[in-house]
């Protein structure tokens, strides 16, 4: 929890100090997913996605009372920074379970929306190996702001009080150099890990290369087999000196991953913020990133969802969606843009992929359009010299609407293992849906609007706001309350004073 001498709870008055001015934050630009035709494209294959960082980030907007930047919204973060009760595995065997429910689109109810969820395999605190951490700190001059360096020695603070004493850390700084600040030390000695962060200073200019391969030795000199090795490098990302293309950090990250190395990212403050290369070094580490915009998220990502950010349970995690042409005319998967793959690349081992934590819930949403209605995109002519593919399929399959298959990983393993899910073409009027899945749906179209997407339908704010507000449940730690608050804040940032820039054009349907 917030502790004594720690700042206080985010205000907005804090939020819109910082929000003056994001106009030189940086992020990957995101062309949203088509509706596929499941006659050319039946399989909707991608990689899992535990990262909430674009949440966070679009809360420190809009509560600094500022339209969200399209691209900083990624709908599958804002989606998955909830919890939606679902059950872990029967056994310890298996590293998550599955879940569906298939309803209708509340944006638009002639089509379907299909809900797949997967809940990781929760740890029992005696169950958690021993932890070997390397804090890897920006102290440079961009960190100098009270929401960066100052936050986040507060925020390592609430890790290091959690850790036990089988664990060691080790901090790393960098900025003009790198160096040692305190070698790998036992949690057994916490007030000198401790002493160390209340130390830390900025300034000078960001060599973020070498406070990475620094960072990255000694996990390796302090490695603990069968234990957690992983780097937590908390910083803005904006690299400007050493190895500052994304080419060359994402080769040091990638070969230590396969070492067995993970990395966690943090991401701090606002202006510079370098979203788009956190996220990418995140997504070749094995890891996971989180942005920090107060110490609430802080204890969540760092407290009360320690395992899941500390401990990963599945790496290299592939989904699969084989579509029944019986039932389903097209689809698309709402977010999960830069996580796509080819089809051929569920099979492949050596093909990289996300990674699950111990507890980590992931969702993802299929909005589907039944055979016979239109797609609302361009279409190509009928072709002449094909023959059309088959409408229908036979026996057992022809009562399904699809199948999830999972591959994954142990997090020491090379070889991937296979589950298998078939859905029954069984569907949910929406009010009758769980309020978890009623929940997800305002979440996503939240996103959707706030990206101007042209699959939104008759969507308004208001509506999501209706929406949530019917499926908040229990809410027993207010994260889905705060939800409620951020869209009646949103409402009067899109009046139509200031609509949304419409969303760039995406490729046809194919």
């Amino acid at each position: 929890m917030v502790g004594p001498g720690m700042a206080p709870p985010r205000s907005d008055f804090d939020a819109k100090r910082d929000n003056e001015n994001f106009n030189t934050e940086s992020y990957a630009g995101i062309t949203e997913n088509a509706f596929l035709r499941v006659g050319s494209s039946p399989l909707s294959t991608f990689s899992i996605d535990v990262d909430t960082a674009s949440y966070a980030n679009m809360r420190r907007m809009i509560l600094g009372g500022s339209k969200p930047l399209a691209d900083a919204i990624r709908i599958e973060e804002l989606v998955n920074y909830f919890t939606y009760g679902y059950k872990g595995p029967d056994t310890a065997a298996q590293p998550f379970a599955v879940h569906t429910e298939v309803t209708s689109a509340p944006w638009a109810p002639d089509h379907l929306l299909a809900r797949v969820g997967i809940q990781g395999r929760t740890l029992e605190i005696a169950e958690r190996k021993a932890s070997n951490l390397v804090f890897l700190l920006d102290v440079s001059g961009s960190m100098s702001s009270w929401n960066k360096l100052p936050m986040l020695s507060r925020a390592l603070r609430m890790l290091v009080e959690k850790l036990d004493t089988t664990d060691r850390v080790a901090i790393v700084v960098y900025a003009g150099a790198e160096g040692v600040a305190l070698p790998s030390t036992s949690c057994k000695n916490k007030t000198a890990i401790l002493n160390v962060l209340d130390q830390l200073q900025s300034g000078g200019s960001t060599n973020a290369g070498a406070g990475i391969q620094l960072a990255y030795k000694i996990a390796l000199e302090n490695f603990i087999p069968g234990g957690v090795n992983r780097v937590i490098l908390a910083t803005d990302g904006d690299f400007n000196v050493g190895l500052t293309s994304e080419g060359e950090l994402l080769k040091v990250v990638e070969g230590f991953a396969r070492k067995n190395v993970f990395l966690t990212i943090l991401g701090f403050g606002m202006g510079n913020y370098k979203d788009s290369m956190l996220e990418t070094l995140s997504n070749k580490g094995n890891g996971n990133y989180a942005y920090i915009d107060s110490l609430l998220e802080a204890e969540k990502v760092l407290v009360k969802q320690m395992g899941g950010t500390l401990v990963t349970i599945a790496k290299d995690v592939k989904l699969q969606v084989e579509f029944n042409p019986k039932h389903v005319g097209a689809y698309r998967l709402i977010g999960y843009e830069n996580r796509i793959m080819a089809a051929q690349d569920f099979n492949d081992d050596t093909k990289d992929a996300g990674e699950i934590g111990a507890g980590h819930t992931v969702t993802a949403l299929y909005e589907i359009i039944p055979p016979g209605q239109a797609v609302p995109e361009k279409t190509v002519d009928p072709l002449k010299y094909q023959t059309p593919p088959a409408a229908t399929v036979e026996a057992e399959a022809s009562a399904e609407l699809f199948t999830v298959k999972v591959r994954y990983k142990t997090p020491e393993g090379t070889k991937s293992s296979l589950l298998s899910y078939p859905v029954s073409n069984t569907v949910v009027a929406f009010d009758a849906a769980s309020g978890n899945t009623r929940f997800a749906a305002a979440v996503a179209g939240f996103g959707m609007l706030l990206r101007g997407s042209r699959y939104k339908g008759d969507l308004t704010f208001e509506k999501v706001l209706t929406l949530a507000s019917a499926a908040k449940g229990a809410d027993v730690e207010g994260y889905r309350a705060e939800f409620i608050t951020l869209v009646k804040k949103t409402i009067p940032l899109f009046s139509a004073k200031a609509a949304p820039a419409p969303a760039p054009d995406d490729a046809d349907a194919e």
